[in-house]
């Protein structure tokens, strides 16, 4: 009571100034969940084609994929509902409902999730927006240390990389000589060579990693740097966009891969990502050589000759 009587009488000005603040930073978050929640719905939309829903083909479809009023249908909703949820307006949502929207549009589970996170604004709420220098534990070092034959990266959040071991050096390149504030993954995809000369299937490759950033964005949405980071990508490599709004999400995805080393040749991955649990929120990406091949003796080879 004595607080409200202080801020009512003494204060009123200083009082009124720190509301409004607050009151435009949540309007800023919440515009920048909504945009993100708008886009996603736009894109999942565009890939679902009239047959694949059970629905005529008809004609005059201007763009690929359902119509609104076919989702909405789909989902049981009124066109209108849907319109205004996909337009990124502030509207009452249940679970339920979303859910109904989640099975019309035909999403993953790791989609479903990025999907409830963004209309809910339950990504950043469990976790801090400032971000600081990640610690890697000594265990968490030797781990990798120990996969010999299995190129492994360490990255934040923000897929900047913060560990690797000595064959993903050996396999991608020493990231050691590249600048602290240019060891990330998503940019070094598109700016190095060295990764599309290695990459058969660079697309899928690349893919691969966009699908585990869209899972982060998702997350930690109101974050600012995700924003810029994406308008940077965008601005200065014109593939990005298309690569981008096609992504899928996924928080673990396994991808087969095919690498072509200057060296060792002709060798075969599989990519599991692990989520290493703490407050850095660290994910470990181990590329395995792929069983009945000869990648694992390449591997061996390879290092043996780097000693």
């Amino acid at each position: 009571m004595y607080v409200i009587l202080l801020q009512d009488i003494v204060y009123p000005s200083i009082i009124t100034a720190i509301l409004k603040r607050y009151e435009r930073k949540g309007t800023m978050n919440s515009q920048a969940r909504l945009q993100a929640l708008s886009a996603f719905l736009k894109s999942q939309r565009a890939k679902i084609s009239p047959e694949s829903a059970g629905l005529p083909v008809g004609t005059r479809r201007r763009t690929p994929g359902l119509r609104r009023e076919e989702v909405a249908q789909l989902a049981g909703v009124s066109t209108t509902w849907y319109t205004w949820l996909e337009q990124g307006r502030d509207i009452q949502v249940s679970s339920s409902v979303l859910d109904c929207v989640a099975n019309a549009l035909k999403l993953t589970a790791d989609e479903r999730k990025y999907l409830f996170s963004l209309a809910f604004e339950t990504g950043t709420s469990t976790y801090p927006l400032k971000q600081e220098a990640a610690h890697i534990s000594p265990s968490l070092h030797k781990i990798i240390k120990e996969l010999h034959c299995c190129p492994a990266i360490i990255s934040d959040r923000m897929c900047n990389i913060v560990g690797w071991n000595n064959a993903a050096a050996h396999v991608f390149l020493d990231f050691e000589r590249i600048p602290l504030e240019e060891r990330n993954m998503i940019r070094l995809l598109f700016t190095r060579r060295e990764f599309k000369r290695l990459a058969v299937n660079w697309d899928q490759f690349a893919s691969g990693f966009l699908a585990m950033f869209r899972s982060y964005y998702g997350q930690y949405v109101e974050d600012k740097w995700y924003e810029s980071f994406l308008e940077e990508m965008k601005r200065d490599h014109p593939g990005f966009t298309r690569m981008w709004e096609q992504s899928q999400v996924s928080y673990a995805p396994e991808v087969h891969l095919e690498f072509r080393h200057a060296k060792a040749g002709k060798m075969l991955f599989e990519l599991t990502s692990l989520h290493v649990y703490g407050n850095d929120d660290l994910r470990c990406s181990i590329y395995t050589p792929a069983p009945d091949t000869n990648t694992e003796a390449k591997m061996r080879q390879l290092m043996e000759e780097k000693s």
